[in-house]
């Protein structure tokens, strides 16, 4: 049996300069553990694959095209492959997202 500790686990480096963890990295999927505090946000980027994001605390704006909604705790929500995509907090509160990539991606994100 495999078992990972998310605060175990070493922060990762991003484009985005927001906190992130790398809690599954497998030949077929992918999971990050994002972290955003208030006033935190991703840029704008395009990913090869199919992501879902599982909001596990906090309320936050995600952007999925041309679409902008506002989700908290327990909401999934899917983000196609090659479509634009972004995550605000624009809350008072941390904002902690499981996201999982399917399959693994091959290839870099696209930063807009």
């Amino acid at each position: 049996m495999e078992t990972t500790n998310v605060w175990e686990t070493p922060l990762g480096k991003n484009p985005h300069g927001v906190e992130t963890r790398k809690i599954y990295d497998h030949v077929k999927a992918l999971c990050v553990h994002l972290h955003l505090k208030p006033g935190e946000r991703l840029r704008q980027h395009i990913t090869p694959v199919d992501v879902i994001f599982y909001v596990l605390e906090g309320e936050g704006v995600v952007e999925i095209g041309d679409e902008r909604k506002t989700v908290s705790k327990d909401t999934v929500i899917h983000s196609p492959a090659k479509i634009m995509h972004c995550w605000y907090n624009e809350s008072e509160s941390d904002l902690r997202i499981l996201i999982v990539k399917i399959p693994r991606p091959t290839e870099s994100t696209v930063m807009l």
